[in-house]
């Protein structure tokens, strides 16, 4: 019995954390198929490990993005501009490849779901103003609501001012982020625990019967985040450091999409994709902002859910759907992902925006946002994977002179 207790700290020394991920992915399986009631319990496990995570990541992101433009060097070279571009290419591409997804596979719903609560926003200039207030929001609210934007405009200028502090100061600074890192370090060594928790009490409770019925949606829909994934980002990646691209493409989907597929919250998994970054070994001053960044408007995964819904509700409706009109949807659809953090509900309650293109009521559009719901134990996980790991995927590209494979 004593040997077997003193075993379990070095096997999970030795062991990685995705290996570790993967035994409580396995083990959760495992107890909502044989004892479901069981299971069900496990989720305050998951809810630990999510608000554990959501807690430290926006202090975190507060003290790294304020101490890595305090401390950055005049001349100092950083890659966020190339890293903004390869962002806004990535969610533009992936609504592309929705929208032609869409056509050669056309889905149609049943529209008798329920109406579902929630408002939203009138249009594109909505979604903008929504942003633009959430960027002067109180800085103590947006500490306590997770409100990034907010957190990133005050951090950026709260750096820009410590600039010119005493050295004293800003060492103070540095310290306060490298204990905020080690703090993340511990919450993510409990990551295998929160899976497990997670997993149990998804597949106990919700099960696969509810997502039966609109197979074919998801099929299109997580068809495209996985071609966006494995094919598209690697292209992007590709023209951008003229390298083989699938080595980090892997990575960054094994240490950073695992844990956001299991958590759906690109915020809770900031803390996960810092650590990767670091041991990238990439440039703090550009990871520290990039990396919250990225989690706040990269949306590939939201331009995906929002353009297949749109087209899937057209069609519902017979509606014909020129290519120019098209266009303009991926257009619209990259800026409402963008635009997703700023809104309650996240991807879903934009698609009524999108579907005021073709003049489709509030009323059926809200329709098909409770289908989105009813599939959004898979379509949000998917969405938040791709979001996420394409984040550091992108960021590392951005700093091609220097990421390295650990």
């Amino acid at each position: 019995m004593n040997t077997a207790v003193q075993a379990l700290p070095r096997f999970f020394a030795r062991t990685s954390l995705v290996t570790q991920i993967a035994i409580g992915l396995v083990c959760g399986i495992a107890l909502a198929l044989l004892a479901p009631g069981v299971a069900r319990s496990t989720a305050l496990l998951g809810d630990l490990f999510i608000a554990a995570l959501k807690a430290v990541a926006p202090v975190l992101v507060l003290v790294l993005v304020a101490a890595a433009i305090a401390g950055h060097e005049k001349g100092q070279p950083t890659h966020v501009r190339p890293i903004l571009l390869l962002y806004l290419l990535s969610t533009l591409a992936a609504a592309l490849v929705a929208v032609a997804a869409s056509f050669m596979f056309p889905t149609t719903l049943v529209l008798n779901a329920p109406p579902v609560s929630g408002e939203p926003p009138g249009g594109i200039l909505g979604v903008l103003r929504n942003l633009l207030l959430s960027a002067v929001s109180n800085p103590v609210k947006a500490l306590m609501e997770a409100n990034f934007i907010g957190i990133l405009a005050w951090a950026i200028g709260l750096g820009v001012m410590l600039r010119h502090a005493s050295s004293g100061t800003r060492q103070m600074l540095f310290d306060l982020s490298d204990a905020m890192s080690s703090l993340v370090k511990v919450v993510i060594r409990f990551a295998p625990l929160g899976i497990f928790g997670l997993v149990g009490a998804t597949l106990a409770q919700s099960g696969l019967g509810a997502l039966v019925g609109y197979g074919r949606l998801l099929a299109v829909m997580v068809g495209c985040m996985l071609f966006v994934a494995l094919v598209v980002n690697p292209l992007i990646v590709y023209l951008k450091t003229r390298r083989n691209p699938y080595p980090l493409v892997f990575l960054c989907l094994r240490e950073s999409g695992i844990t956001a597929f299991f958590t759906r919250s690109s915020a809770a998994n900031i803390p996960v994709n810092l650590e990767l970054c670091r041991r990238l070994k990439l440039h703090e001053d550009t990871y520290a902002i990039s990396i919250p960044l990225g989690a706040t408007i990269n949306m590939a995964g939201a331009a995906v859910t929002i353009s297949v819904m749109t087209l899937a509700a057209a069609h519902t409706l017979g509606m014909q759907v020129d290519m120019l009109t098209a266009l303009l949807l991926c257009i619209v659809a990259s800026l409402a992902a963008a635009g997703v953090s700023g809104v309650a509900g996240g991807s879903l309650l934009l698609i009524p925006m999108a579907t005021s293109l073709f003049g489709i009521s509030t009323d059926v559009a809200m329709q098909v946002v409770a289908i989105g719901f009813v599939i959004s134990v898979v379509q949000d996980s998917a969405e938040t994977a791709l979001n996420s790991s394409t984040d550091v995927l992108l960021t590392a590209a951005g700093c091609v002179d220097e990421y390295q494979l650990p």
